[in-house]
């Protein structure tokens, strides 16, 4: 399917490598202008910068944790491009946080530091994003804006060893659950997409580590890519599925399916 985005702005979070540059170049091969944040990775936005042309394409550093930097970088998109149609919040950090772990301190700061950027960094981007969308006129159908939040297998599951990331993710799936019935009457709509292992820079030590176990769990046994991710993403951001609102769209192998 041919999914054509031309005219359309999107901001995407974390949008430097991984699933997030893959989404980046999706969403920009079907024709939208793509202002995308990074945090830490100078080089890799720049080479995905070069990659895609000039024209399109802009970027800007930004910590999600950062509450007082949210509004100036969204308003820096609407500058650069003229408006906002489709936010992707894929920013997000995870890391290993078991029950049994030995210290307190770092039990606590996992937590504040994980929902800091996955919880409350998306809701305050979206929150933003919003009134950006609401400024301009709906589209044929209605529409005034798309919201899509990579969410995770582990939002539905449960974790046994980072169970701050899978609350955090199960945070924001209800978030757009929320936003989906809050926000119709705008003319906005809002979807989750949750992976499962995808080979990136973030699951890298965990495949390195139970790459067996992993593919054990998926019956096609084949670890997913990026763009198993990214071509959902576009073809939500393209409208395929504006009735569908408030929905998660599982993509993990059929290795846990609900």
């Amino acid at each position: 399917m041919q999914i054509d985005l031309r005219g359309l702005v999107a901001f995407v979070s974390g949008g430097s490598r991984g699933i997030g540059a893959e989404i980046v170049r999706s969403l920009h091969a079907s024709g939208a202008a793509v202002f995308f944040t990074y945090r830490d990775n100078l080089e890799a936005a720049e080479a995905l910068e070069a990659e895609l042309g000039p024209g399109r394409i802009a970027f800007e550093c930004c910590d999600m944790a950062s509450a007082p930097a949210l509004p100036e970088v969204v308003a820096d998109c609407v500058a650069r491009f003229g408006r906002l149609d489709v936010l992707v919040n894929n920013a997000a950090i995870y890391a290993e946080n078991p029950f049994d772990g030995a210290d307190y301190q770092t039990w606590r700061t996992g937590w504040a530091q994980t929902f800091a950027v996955n919880v409350f960094g998306v809701a305050d981007l979206t929150w933003l994003a919003l009134r950006a969308m609401r400024a301009h006129e709906p589209d044929a159908n209605g529409i005034r804006g798309r919201v899509i939040t990579i969410t995770s297998r582990a939002a539905h599951r449960g974790e046994l060893t980072f169970p701050d990331y899978g609350a955090s993710k199960a945070a924001v799936a209800n978030l757009t659950k929320s936003l989906a019935r809050g926000a119709a009457s705008d003319g906005i709509v809002a979807f989750s997409v949750a992976p499962g292992f995808i080979v990136t820079d973030m699951a890298a030590e965990a495949i390195a580590s139970n790459g067996a176990a992993i593919r054990a769990e998926i019956p096609g046994g084949r670890i997913g890519a990026p763009d198993d991710v990214a071509r959902i993403v576009t073809f939500l951001a393209g409208g395929g599925a504006d009735y569908a609102t408030g929905t998660t769209i599982d993509v993990n192998g059929a290795s846990y399916v609900r």
